[in-house]
């Protein structure tokens, strides 16, 4: 029997009588039936953020309630996420730091409290999305009382809410990493940020590209669906982000001059300082070529529009492309950005990170192979097996053949200077356990440097690409303290060159031994490129070295027995660009020569500095190795600085011989 209506539901909604209907609870099912017919609201994700919005101190350099015209240019990008805007597409192509993040953030508040639904946001990998989680996503829904009282509380028992998962009234928002396939193909979501997609991975767990994973899971939404790609830009023709901003109609922030009113978009080459001078930068308008200050900047920017300058190729994409010029006032300014030109003249790494995270725009990265014979006539004079004063550690590349293995030796000294020390070839090959053990013996063996000291492997890395099986064994045996086996993969990476470990299983004595082995994956066209650009730039004369003058950081030094077939081995391959099916340009490694060990050899030494942590050591830790080998004593840090790991020194055992079948 029918429990009857109180009298309350009967005069607030008398046409929904559960007597009338006929069961318990049928009145509220059809409320919210009928809640769900709603259409979407009309407030834009910029007025939900003006109203709701609160950045936590935690997470924001300007903590209270969030402003869009602090950003005005952020404003029409936002309300294209809005339900009431045809757009599907939007790609924001920009430089670091000018509030884009917190824009889609804005977009996920939105959503939770305005427009219910299931909502993927993508970082570059998973441990960024759980990071990503912590500080911005938590903060977010914390801070906001309309949030707090839609995302279900975090519970032990409840899985509505975990660090990578937030459930809420008609939707979940589910946070994942490029990296994992099983993320992307999670769930069908009509709303998906995806964030930094220059850094995401060439494929996901080898299932394919991360961006169309991703955004399969929305087609079945057909024109609700929306989709935010956001990234700061990093090579051309690899770039993710360029290749959808030029295939947009290609938006730009015009903005007027405060003398002449001239409408135009902010370009770098206008921006102009007296040279050593940063201080004196003002921007130049296009139109009366009269300078304007910094403090025009917020009337221009309040005043600006984004404005078409190309037609796109799908009319439901629009695309928008941002520099840092646009920075409000107090956050990067124009003297600032001209000191940074400054600073990054005459580097080549220093200038693309100028290029990708200032101005919003891709490096072009020229690949072209040094001249081996230049290469040749720039060798210096010492013995193989000696170790040059500035070299301050060791790291060995090694690739397995079928008939050998090439090992080639580098010292590394500050700023990633590099030395060839050694060549070897090890006859015999992966079937030949004669070969194996004169690896094992190189792992012993010494180099003396030029203090006198005798010095250690501190890393060797051993490609898996050929015989992977014997490879893991041999690595299992010796232990994985002083040796990091790699496989290489195509592609450029800006969030880490070198991933890992990761365990995979290995095949020991005929038995499979699950997890067996520790695998680093190295992106070989970052280490190549970097490698090439070393080679090519600029460095002193002997003879200028000779009177105190010091090399430039990165540079690569050879010696006199390095021989032509090295040489030609180091430069075999270049960067060239290759049209793929669909009309994208991307960049690819190609061979000019059959063999490239050399190459190889020292990508594989280079990947095995950075797993030591050559890139990220502080200065300590560079003068306690040169303490340690009696080098520019006078450079020690104070007492109580951190040190730097041993350089493994032991006494000179009797050197064994094993020749190169090329140098002598």
């Amino acid at each position: 029997m029918s429990a009857p209506s109180s009298t309350a539901s009967r005069r607030s909604d008398p046409g929904l009588d559960n007597d009338v209907i006929g069961f318990d609870g049928a009145a509220a099912l059809i409320r919210a039936w009928s809640r769900g017919l709603r259409p979407d609201p009309d407030l834009t994700v910029s007025s939900w953020a003006d109203l709701h919005r609160k950045l936590a101190s935690r997470a924001s350099a300007e903590p209270g309630q969030y402003r869009t015209a602090r950003t005005p240019y952020m404003r029409e990008i936002m309300d294209r996420l809005s339900p009431g805007d045809p757009t599907q597409r939007i790609v924001f192509m920009k430089a670091a730091q000018v509030g884009a993040t917190e824009a889609g953030n804005n977009w996920i508040g939105f959503v939770i409290h305005q427009a219910p639904g299931p909502m993927l946001a993508v970082q570059p990998t998973v441990e960024l999305a759980k990071r990503n989680s912590r500080q911005r996503i938590d903060p977010l829904i914390d801070e906001s009382p309309d949030l707090r009282e839609r995302v279900k509380p975090a519970r032990s028992r409840d899985a509505g809410n975990t660090m990578l998962s937030k459930e809420f009234a008609g939707g979940i928002l589910i946070m994942t990493g490029a990296n994992s396939a099983v993320g992307l193909r999670s769930t069908p979501a009509r709303y998906i940020f995806l964030d930094e997609v220059d850094a995401y991975p060439a494929s996901a767990d080898e299932e394919g590209d991360p961006v169309t994973l991703a955004e399969a899971r929305s087609l079945t939404f057909a024109h609700r669906r929306k989709v935010f790609l956001v990234s700061t830009p990093t090579i051309r023709g690899l770039s993710r982000i360029e290749r959808e901003f030029e295939a947009s109609d290609q938006r730009r922030f015009f903005v007027p001059c405060p003398h002449c009113a001239a409408m135009q978009w902010l370009r770098f080459e206008r921006l102009r300082w007296e040279k050593g001078r940063p201080e004196t930068a003002e921007y130049h308008c296009e139109g009366c070529e009269t300078p304007i200050a910094e403090h025009h900047k917020t009337a221009m920017l309040e005043d600006g529009e984004w404005r078409a300058t190309a037609t796109a190729t799908d009319p439901t994409t629009v695309g928008y492309h941002l520099s840092a010029l646009y920075s409000p006032v107090g956050w990067l300014s124009w003297q600032r950005i001209a000191r940074a030109h400054e600073a990054a003249r005459g580097s080549d790494e220093a200038m693309r990170a100028f290029r990708n995270t200032i101005l919003g725009e891709t490096w072009m990265e020229t690949g072209e192979a040094p001249d081996w014979q230049r290469l040749a006539d720039r060798r210096e004079t010492w013995a193989p097996g000696t170790v040059p004063e500035r070299g301050l550690f060791l790291t060995a590349g090694a690739d397995v053949q079928k008939d050998r293995i090439e090992v080639d030796v580098w010292a590394w000294g500050r700023g990633l200077e590099s030395w060839l020390v050694d060549h070897l070839v090890l006859e015999g090959g992966p079937g030949d356990q004669a070969c194996w053990q004169q690896l094992t013996d190189l792992l012993g063996r010494t180099w003396t440097h030029a203090s006198g000291q005798q010095m250690m492997l501190a890393r060797l890395a051993l490609d898996t690409g050929y015989e992977t099986s014997a490879v893991y064994a041999w690595s299992r045996k010796v232990g994985f303290t002083q040796v990091a086996p790699v496989k290489g993969v195509e592609g450029f990476t800006r969030t880490s060159p070198v991933t890992g470990p990761t365990y995979v299983d290995a095949t020991v004595a005929g038995k499979r031994l699950r997890r067996g082995a520790r695998l680093w994956t190295v992106a070989t066209s970052t280490f190549k490129a970097e490698t090439y650009r070393f080679l090519r730039q600029d460095r002193p004369t002997r003879e200028e070295q000779a009177v105190g003058a010091l090399c430039p950081p990165g540079t690569i030094h050879l010696p006199g027995w390095a021989d032509g077939e090295w040489l030609k081995q180091l430069t075999a391959e270049q960067l060239v660009t290759v049209k793929g099916k669909r009309g994208f340009t991307r960049l690819e490694w190609q061979k000019l020569r059959e063999r490239n060990e050399a190459l190889d050899t020292r990508v594989y030494a280079r990947a095995a500095a950075w797993i030591l942590g050559a890139d990220r050591w502080p200065e300590a830790r560079w003068a306690d190795l040169e303490a340690q080998l009696g080098v520019a004593k006078s450079d020690l840090p104070e007492a109580g600085a951190a040190t730097a790991p041993s350089v493994q020194t032991r006494p000179m055992p009797r050197r064994r011989t094993v020749r190169s079948n090329y140098m002598g």
